[in-house]
């Protein structure tokens, strides 16, 4: 599970602060600078809402994820009849096996690079609605504990300034993911079995 999220925040790793750069914010307090550091992805991913509806979307792919491992044997079933079969074939019962055997690999390409976008377009859609209300919580917090400058954390954030370091009181990652938790009122979500995102099949030689 966990793997499966890391993978759905490197997809959706363009929307991680887009909301929270938009959040309204308030004069900052007169006095000394206080800074706190978050692992903006990290705490997206690890709140209970988002593994709620990675769970879902998990799930709505599966099918999907079937109908592809159904199509991938199918093919290595084909392969294996038309190597051990070869010599006691006519060459036009060859070629009419290998025809079919290119045509659903190229079927198996299409469907898996649809399924692909697909997945990809669904799971930012779940990140950036999740990662827009946890900003919301973020600035709330910040706000409420004093901090004047929040930094992202998030190794894959490329365009936040580089942390290279900060001491563990600054980080306000877990103190954000609880608040939220507590504000959405969402359960933690069962464990689920480990799932693998839609995968385009590997492309024939009359496919390239």
């Amino acid at each position: 599970m966990k793997r499966q999220i890391a993978l759905a925040l490197a997809l959706a790793s363009g929307f991680a602060l887009n909301a929270a750069a938009q959040t309204p914010q308030t004069a900052a307090p007169a006095g000394p600078a206080k800074i706190a550091v978050i692992a903006f992805q990290a705490a997206v991913g690890q709140t209970n809402e988002f593994q709620r509806n990675f769970g879902d979307l998990q799930k709505k792919f599966e099918p999907k994820r079937q109908q592809l491992k159904t199509l991938s044997d199918e093919i290595e079933n084909l392969t294996k009849q038309l190597q051990a079969q070869g010599d006691k074939l006519t060459d036009a019962e060859r070629a009419s096996r290998a025809k079919t055997i290119e045509d659903k690999k190229k079927q198996a390409q299409r469907l898996g690079e649809d399924a692909q976008n697909d997945y990809q377009q669904e799971i930012q859609q779940v990140f950036g609605g999740v990662a827009s209300k946890v900003g919301e919580v973020m600035t709330a917090y910040a706000q409420q504990n004093g901090y004047t400058l929040v930094l992202d954390g998030s190794e894959s954030q490329q365009q936040a300034p580089l942390v290279l370091f900060a001491s563990p009181s600054t980080d306000i990652t877990k103190a954000v993911i609880d608040a939220y938790n507590l504000k959405s009122g969402v359960p933690a979500p069962p464990a689920q079995p480990a799932a693998a995102a839609p995968k385009a099949a590997p492309k024939g030689p009359a496919a390239r």
